[in-house]
């Protein structure tokens, strides 16, 4: 039974509509080298490429359905396809392992944007994650302290959340940036916050305050030579540059020395940096802890 008038072409073209789309993408020229090797796969060259799948999304949007884009891995691929029996050379293998990252994967919403800036936004969406799940299996994994009972993971997401907040706390009024770095692995974590002023932020429901502690918790958790960095800006005057070390569970402020290196250094080749104008480099100030605060006597 259908509505007077309309046709069965109408009512399809409504259900499809209706039906989401997800594009697993190649972000790059090596994943895409690694793909060429099987036969199914059509493509000769990335930016070939590129332009075909931007057209696709174009044209997914102009029916007027959702479509997400996600980072799709050759060798999580691979693995997949050896994990569940299927024939990675068909396109049908293909489409059901980007139907897995649609629900576990990284991805973003497209909405008309170009690859220019839908390619970086994957990419940092597909980082973030992984960071956030390597930084939780270290909290989650730790198990209890041999001291005092307590689950090192959690005691250290607390630890970290509280520094967080008496950081800001301290750093006072601005829109601050800030940069934590881990050691961890063959790797670095990193990650990077945007707090205003009053630092609502700092409740570590909101997702980025999440990720930022986690990140500190973990280098807790390693005992990782870690950093962080806070950047201040404030209308009519300079940023501030203000550094840290993280040692024993604690942020130690480094000197204004330090972080003028840290930041005037090249980290690949360790050649010195001309400085950033209108930027002054200054000595971490001290986070201090709760008064009743014995983190050092029982981790």
């Amino acid at each position: 039974m259908t509505r007077t008038g309309t046709t069965t072409a109408d009512l399809r073209r409504a259900l499809r509509r209706e039906v989401p789309s997800t594009v697993g993408l190649l972000a790059d020229e090596h994943d895409f080298t690694a793909m060429r090797r099987y036969r199914t796969f059509a493509f000769d060259d990335h930016p070939t490429y590129l332009r075909h799948v931007e057209a696709l999304l174009r044209s997914l949007a102009a029916r007027g359905g959702h479509t997400t884009v996600t980072l799709f891995d050759p060798e999580e691929f691979a693995a997949y396809c050896a994990e569940t029996g299927l024939d990675p050379d068909d396109p049908t293998s293909r489409s059901r392992f980007t139907a897995h990252l649609a629900a576990t994967g990284a991805r973003v919403t497209y909405t008309g944007q170009p690859l220019s800036t839908l390619l970086p936004e994957l990419v940092d969406t597909a980082v973030r994650q992984a960071t956030w799940e390597y930084a939780t299996t270290v909290l989650t994994t730790a198990g209890d302290c041999a001291t005092c009972g307590k689950d090192i993971g959690r005691a250290s997401f607390e630890r970290a959340a509280r520094l967080l907040a008496r950081l800001l706390e301290a750093a006072g009024t601005g829109t601050h940036h800030l940069v934590c770095s881990v050691p961890a692995a063959d790797d670095r974590l990193l990650a990077v916050l945007h707090a205003d002023g009053g630092s609502p932020h700092t409740d570590v429901e909101d997702a980025a305050a999440a990720e930022f502690t986690a990140v500190l918790a973990a280098g807790i958790v390693l005992g990782a030579p870690g950093g962080l960095v806070l950047r201040t800006s404030r209308p009519g005057a300079r940023d501030r540059l203000h550094g840290w070390r993280l040692t024993a569970g604690t942020l130690t402020p480094l000197t204004a020395a330090e972080v003028f290196a840290a930041y005037c250094t090249d980290a690949r080749t360790g050649e010195p940096l001309s400085p950033e104008p209108g930027v002054d480099h200054l000595a971490g100030f001290p986070v201090t802890p709760d008064p009743d605060d014995d983190w050092t006597t029982h981790h």
